[in-house]
């Protein structure tokens, strides 16, 4: 028995050598060994002979269904105008009715909410009916995954996010007994930047940051398209921001009240975060200390599935200021970072995280904007997205993500109708009503 406990000892010193010294440490001072480097190029190889090895079975075997075409339907291009001619036609209904059904059965809203769709199999499912055919090979390269995924990776992470988290809260709390000053907010800064750190190694996360001259200073406005709550980590591993959101309470609101104490982050009470007003007040305030962290903000309110950037909120274009434009794009072979809240809650989200391969994302920093003449709130929302979506190879989309869980709004209705009757009266016509 004696020999069991000294065993277990033993193991014990080990994984804590190697989670402290050689991953947490680094983390800290933002240094890398290269384990995390040599790790995704092994994935890399192995998911490349994966793919190969599926093409060549399914010539083998001609019985394999074939991969599934991208979406259900295949829309026909052409927009009203090039559709439909410039007098009533009792056809122009079939117009509209070919546009109703290809929305009821493959909407561009819904289809942000789901998985993206991988153009091989990354060895994590194999309920893919893309991927179905099955080797011996395969079969053991999939279920070795399997024991390095959850009996190595997943522990080690686990690890890695209770320090990490730890850390945060005694962190923040003890600067937060400090007095205001210059010490103050570098500690503060230090404590949140390395408890990110060591956080995103429990991730394996790789990020590759792209023109850092551009990166958002104090007292400007930081926006991003928004794909999991783990953006905030792969931004703040660069750099320290203020968090803006609502307060919540058992473990959430613990780390909440920690941080505020070091650091003027902003969360509103429920009944606050209907004030638009309010918020807005808040905001401002903040943006005008100069001196203050730049706030980190998603407009799209919504986490959408890497595909994609939706509607902008103007909101956060109301407050004034420069606004930093950040583009962030994962990498869906190695995990899908996308968070469907309505289908998974935090804790399962945050176990498929902890048990995929890993995190692998892209950072674009933008050149700062700010509001042009001419230009209101909405206008300049919409020229941030784009941007952000161009850069980051998304698509830029109208939709307000909202509309995940609500009705479509009447004025969407309303501007298909202007539209139409535009083209049909003329636009002279329609001035005169």
């Amino acid at each position: 028995m004696e020999d069991l406990w000294s065993v277990a000892a033993a193991v014990f010193q080990l994984w804590m050598f190697v989670v402290v010294f050689l991953i947490m440490l680094p983390a800290m001072f933002g240094l890398s060994l290269g384990v995390t480097g040599v790790y995704i190029q092994v994935l890399v190889k192995i998911l490349e002979w994966a793919t190969v090895r599926i093409q060549r079975g399914r010539q083998e075997q001609p019985s394999v269904p074939v991969p599934l075409p991208t979406g259900i339907i295949e829309r026909a291009g052409g927009s009203m105008q090039e559709v439909l001619g410039q007098q009533f036609s009792l056809s122009d209904v079939l117009f509209f009715c070919k546009k109703g059904l290809e929305s009821i059965v493959d909407d561009q809203v819904t289809q942000r909410f789901s998985s993206e769709e991988l153009a091989s199999w990354n060895l994590l499912t194999r309920t893919n009916q893309n991927f179905r055919y099955i080797s011996l090979r395969l079969t053991v390269i999939w279920g070795v995954g399997v024991f390095v995924r959850y009996g190595i990776l997943f522990p080690l992470r686990f690890t890695l996010a209770i320090i990490g988290l730890s850390w945060l809260v005694i962190g923040t709390t003890l600067v937060g007994f400090l007095p205001d000053s210059s010490v103050k907010n570098w500690l503060s800064e230090l404590v949140h930047l390395t408890c990110y750190r060591i956080c995103a190694r429990g991730l394996s996360a790789t990020i590759h940051y792209h023109n850092k001259e551009n990166r958002p200073q104090k007292g400007g406005i930081c926006v991003a398209n928004h794909t999991t709550p783990i953006d905030v980590v792969i931004l703040a591993n660069d750099g320290c921001y203020a968090m803006v959101g609502q307060v919540h309470g058992g473990l959430l609101g613990v780390i909440q009240r920690s941080m505020v104490r070091s650091c003027p982050h902003v969360w509103f009470e429920r009944s606050e975060m209907k004030d638009r007003h309010a918020v807005t007040s808040r905001l401002r305030a903040h943006v005008a200390a100069k001196t203050k962290l730049p706030i980190l903000i998603f407009p799209e309110g919504t986490c959408i599935n890497n595909t994609s950037v939706m509607m902008f909120k103007k909101g956060s274009f109301e407050i004034g200021g420069t606004i930093y434009p950040v583009a962030i794009k994962y990498d869906p072979r190695f995990g899908d970072a996308f968070w469907n809240s309505s289908k998974f809650n935090m804790v399962s989200y945050l176990l498929r995280m902890m048990t995929s391969w890993a995190i692998v994302v892209n950072v674009w920093y933008l050149p700062p904007m700010t509001l042009q003449d001419g230009e209101d709130a909405a206008q300049f929302a919409n020229r941030v997205k784009s941007a952000i979506a161009h850069q980051g190879g998304l698509l830029d989309l109208a939709w307000d993500g909202g509309l995940k869980r609500g009705k479509v709004k009447d004025s969407f209705k309303e501007e298909q109708q202007k539209m139409y009757s535009s083209l049909i009266v003329g636009q002279n016509g329609i001035d005169n009503l």
